[in-house]
């Protein structure tokens, strides 16, 4: 795959009279590692769900590979074709797992793409096998821990071979354990040339796998968009976003400003 996955012009999104998305313009090219940066309420889950073409703009245009999406598009002659590239993890796993099983529920997606029923048990197979999980196969999803509803959730994407990756606060609700198998899937995701895009407020995340970020600030606009290292270097930027925040207290003659989040900062004042 290669050239341009996803162009946003003027895109705006609104609940009734809430506007949810201002004026949002962006390119992603094939193989980019982006996240969508921003406090609660920024927008970021919005703006997913439009990439993933179940919202669609108010206003402005979306295209994927040059073709436009919108509810029309979609519903005559699009529709196949973009649930085969592009893939969408929820930041709750127990919203898109419904299956009796973990198996059946991997492998739902390839058999309603009409993979032939030997092809798709032979790839979920393999997929369970690669994400550790084979044996959690016969168990009701329902029954397993948020960790690894979060794998069969991410295994039931994957087993479409997506082309691109839509996660929304992946790490959200997981161990420590679970987020370092996360991260190292998501590293190999990425030498793999996916095209992936996650929402996130977790910097630690956007250190250490993304290579671009958008910063969607507390008006539903964005704020900034470019390298990861320069945006998280911008400290001001990440405070008038309320990505991160800062209180002051004395000690003695003293003062100390912290600035709060994975990268906080400590500074001193006389």
């Amino acid at each position: 795959m290669a050239g341009q996955v996803y162009k946003l012009e003027g895109v705006g999104y609104s609940y009734g009279t809430y506007s949810a998305l201002k004026n949002i313009s962006f390119t992603v090219n094939a193989g980019e590692s982006l996240a969508i940066l921003g406090a609660n309420g920024s927008g970021k889950s919005s703006l997913l769900k439009i990439l993933d073409g179940l919202q669609f703009a108010s206003v402005g245009r979306v295209e994927f590979f040059g073709e436009r999406i919108t509810e029309e598009t979609l519903k005559h002659g699009l529709l196949r074709c973009f649930r085969e590239r592009v893939g969408f993890v929820f930041p709750e796993p127990d919203v898109q797992l419904f299956c009796p099983t973990v198996f059946e529920e991997v492998a739902f997606g390839p058999l309603q793409l009409d993979i032939p029923a030997a092809e798709a048990r032979k790839r979920v197979a393999d997929l369970l096998e690669m994400l550790g999980i084979s044996a959690l196969k016969e168990r009701a999803p329902h029954t397993l821990s948020s960790g690894e509803k979060k794998k069969v959730a991410i295994a039931s994407v994957l087993a479409v071979n997506p082309d691109v990756l839509l996660l929304d606060e992946p790490t959200n609700g997981l161990d420590p354990r679970t987020q370092v198998w996360l991260f190292e899937l998501l590293g190999s995701l990425k030498a793999l040339k996916k095209t992936v895009i996650m929402a996130t407020h977790d910097l630690s995340l956007v250190q250490d796998f993304a290579d671009r970020a958008i910063v969607l600030d507390e008006s539903h606009t964005a704020a900034a968009d470019g390298s990861c290292a320069a945006i998280l270097r911008d400290k001001d930027l990440l405070l008038r976003a309320n990505i991160i925040h800062e209180h002051t207290h004395r000690h003695g003659d003293v003062i100390h400003i912290h600035s709060h989040g994975p990268f906080a900062t400590h500074d001193e004042h006389e």
